[in-house]
């Protein structure tokens, strides 16, 4: 008998359970909101702050990848691409806030 939850086939029961009830929990590794920002505010201090530390882990990722560590050259892919997005959340609120300045 095979299992499966929508086009998925299940092969194992944790993979069963996790295609049932979802992903709760994000996998171990980056920090997501350390390279795209947060959903929620932040001063222009703490964004300096972040995008700094984001910035020497991603040089920091990059030099483990040329020395060889593949999942390092991974992650730094990862990590760059993620200080280019803009969470969705984040960028309707400075929408709306352009609005009503142009509208002022």
């Amino acid at each position: 008998m095979r299992d499966y939850i929508g086009s998925h086939r299940a092969l194992n029961a944790l993979e069963f359970t996790e295609l049932a009830l979802g992903f709760e929990e994000l996998p171990a590794g980056l920090d997501r909101d350390l390279f795209r920002g947060p959903l929620t505010f932040e001063s222009p201090e703490e964004e300096s702050a972040r995008l700094d530390a984001a910035r020497d882990i991603i040089d920091d990722l990059r030099t483990e990848g040329a020395a060889g560590d593949e999942v390092a050259a991974w992650d730094a892919l990862y990590a760059d691409a993620l200080t280019r997005t803009v969470p969705f959340l984040r960028s309707a609120a400075r929408g709306r806030s352009a609005g009503a300045e142009a509208a002022a």
